[in-house]
């Protein structure tokens, strides 16, 4: 199991990296789609169809599923909350 968040709510999602995430899955709490590009590890903004998987078919709706091959779950969301009670900690050192 991991601890993996939701990219729209944050809540910590129950899920085991050993398992292909079908398409129907969703986040118990607000129901938005795990099977997406904003879940997805190829996801980024700046790059061309806000994928940086060149083969990758385009998808209009970033937030909607789909049946993408190239689908990867991005792990390293799990990692962004211990980074900032870090550098929370680190910053609370030095104030006066």
């Amino acid at each position: 199991m991991s601890d993996i968040k939701c990219y729209k709510c944050d809540h910590i999602l129950d899920i085991d990296l050993r398992t292909s995430i079908s398409r129907s899955e969703e986040c118990p709490k607000c129901y938005a789609n795990i099977r997406c590009c904003m879940m997805c590890e190829f996801y980024d903004k700046n790059s061309y169809n806000e994928c940086r998987e060149p083969s990758a078919p385009r998808q209009l709706d970033k937030e909607k599923a789909n049946f993408c091959d190239y689908y990867k779950l991005d792990q390293s969301a799990k990692y962004e909350s211990e980074k900032n009670n870090a550098l929370d900690a680190a910053n609370a050192l030095f104030k006066k």
